[in-house]
């Protein structure tokens, strides 16, 4: 890919960038995929006879785009710092997409070649313009800070997310999210007195503002509609419960604390895979009692049944023989029971890990140590352990707690099982002496 900088080859091939990321028009490798657009067309000639079309896609701050037709035929092209026609006054941006793809975007975007909307460029930015659009463009940060202390103050429950000035200066786009209606008239009289400027309040969803701040997501990567998606669509529970997820909020939300926008991405493909499924509905007859759908497995083409009357153990069945189930039930017959087809999958056991290397295995450590060892290791250290020497009431050299009772026999202190055994060998002796004796 390349921009209009880089130039091409003799056949029309970009030549690509050559500067590392650090393009001097701003586009290609600046690191905003969704701002820099890669004009595709550029190297086609025109019929002849053909004007090129006059309305050009101007980018403004945190991604905003508009239309604006060339009126004075300017020559400008993709890059390029103009000024154009503001409400009042006039705004600066820059020039993002030139020629025929205009025309797709416009289309895309239902915006008619005569509509109203669509502006005049003036000219060509001058050094002057960009200097007062840099001045004005250093404000925003304290004007934003000055701005929450009024909502501070006057207590209302928005939240000021960002602030843009007007090329001009004379102008200021104050963006905000509210979870509801917001009476911001005393607001805009307050912001207008303590800044001397035409003040514009605009309300943004929390995608947007997600999009604007940016982050990381779940999966590891940069935010989708930070780098590449510009339409945010519906996205509700019913694309998770499709494919078989948990309705966890914590795991589908994303951060703008909606449903993640990735549940779209895949849900086709899981609508045309779920085609061959049964209707979850759907209840199986069988000679043991009727059966009612539990969960499913959709890449591996299992689902799980249960009986009605004894729901405590579920069935696994493949696709086949529910299919199979079905089309007796149809015919009025009952299938035999869910133990018989379960018994008829032969389940591939898969090796998920292999000692090629002489590895030992990762969970070598998990597994607990025996008591016995516990209480063996135990009493070795208690015969092992001294106990110091009382002062006083002792004598020097002489221990305490170590020796046994002078009248208890050392069986009973240690071990009382052992003891009993002795005591019940020794009557066994008895007897058998007294038997020998009569």
């Amino acid at each position: 890919m390349a921009c209009g900088s880089c130039g091409t080859t003799e056949n029309g091939v970009p030549k690509g960038c050559k500067s590392n990321g650090n393009c001097g028009s701003g586009t290609c490798g600046s690191g905003s995929e969704k701002l820099a657009v890669f004009d595709w067309l550029s190297n086609m000639t025109l019929p002849t006879g053909q004007a090129p079309f006059n309305i050009y896609e101007i980018r403004f701050k945190n991604g905003r785009k508009h239309f604006f037709k060339n009126t004075e035929k300017l020559s400008v092209s993709m890059g390029d710092v103009v000024a154009v026609e503001g409400s009042p006054g006039h705004d600066i941006g820059t020039i993002s997409l030139a020629g025929e793809l205009v025309k797709v975007q416009m289309k895309k975007k239902n915006i008619s070649f005569d509509s109203e909307e669509i502006k005049k460029i003036y000219r060509k930015a001058s050094q002057r313009d960009i200097d007062v659009w840099q001045t004005a463009r250093g404000k925003e940060v304290e004007t934003q800070r000055k701005g929450r202390e009024i909502l501070g103050r006057l207590g209302l429950q928005m939240k000021l997310s960002d602030v843009e000035y007007q090329g001009d200066g004379n102008k200021a786009t104050f963006y905000y999210t509210a979870e509801g209606r917001v009476d911001f008239r005393q607001l805009i009289r307050d912001l207008a007195g303590a800044f001397s400027i035409r003040v514009e309040m605009k309300q943004v969803g929390a995608r947007q503002e997600a999009a604007r701040l940016g982050g990381v997501g779940s999966c590891g990567r940069e935010l989708c509609c930070s780098t590449w998606l510009t339409d945010f669509r519906k996205v509700t529970t019913t694309a998770a419960r499709y494919q078989q997820l948990s309705l966890n909020p914590l795991k589908l939300a994303g951060q703008c604390g909606k449903l993640k926008c990735c549940l779209n991405f895949e849900l086709d493909t899981y609508l045309d895979a779920l085609k061959g499924f049964p209707k979850q509905d759907k209840v199986l007859k069988t000679e043991k009692g009727d059966a009612v759908f539990v969960k499913m497995d959709i890449f591996k083409e299992l689902l799980w049944y249960t009986y009605k009357d004894d729901s405590f153990k579920w069935y696994k069945l493949s696709l086949e023989q529910v299919q199979e189930i079905i089309e007796l039930n149809k015919n009025n017959e009952k299938a035999s029971s869910l133990e018989e087809y379960e018994s008829d999958i032969e389940e591939v056991v898969k090796v998920d890990f292999e000692n090629v290397v002489g590895q030992d295995s990762l969970t070598r450590f998990d597994a607990p140590k025996s008591r016995k060892n516990k209480n063996r290791n135990r009493n070795r250290n208690k015969r092992k352990k001294k106990v110091p020497v009382k002062a006083g009431n002792q004598q020097q050299g002489e221990r305490t707690n170590t020796k046994q009772k002078p009248n208890q026999p050392k069986a009973t202190q240690n071990n009382p099982n052992k003891n009993n055994r002795n005591k019940r060998r020794n009557n066994r002796n008895k007897n058998g002496n007294n038997q020998q004796s009569k």
